[in-house]
């Protein structure tokens, strides 16, 4: 039986993946990129940098009614000892905010 988990806010479905493809980091869903929705993820310009996965790049959610700022991010160049202590190289897998997005 297959188990999916799927990201959705404001009843706008996000990304949906089966639960074996979706990578764990620190609670944190990260959603592989054929999983992602089109149209629902627009760039921000919002710097971050992890100091053991490197340099993240924000995404604002879009839904009908709403824009959740800052509500995604991804790590589009992961450093190698993140992904050996992951287990995963999770090169542009996309995790969510919580506090504005459901996750589950």
């Amino acid at each position: 039986m297959r188990t999916d988990v799927k990201a959705t806010a404001d009843g706008t479905l996000l990304a949906e993946a089966a639960a074996g493809a979706v990578v764990v980091i620190e609670g944190s869903h990260y959603f592989p990129p054929d999983s992602l929705v089109i149209g629902t993820l627009q760039p921000s310009a919002t710097p971050y940098v992890c100091p053991w996965k490197g340099a993240a790049e924000y995404f604002d959610v879009t839904t009908p009614r709403h824009t959740l700022r800052d509500a995604a991010w991804t790590y589009p160049a992961p450093k190698h000892s993140a992904i050996e202590q992951v287990g995963h190289d999770f090169t542009g897998y996309v995790a969510f905010d919580t506090r504005q997005v459901h996750v589950g």
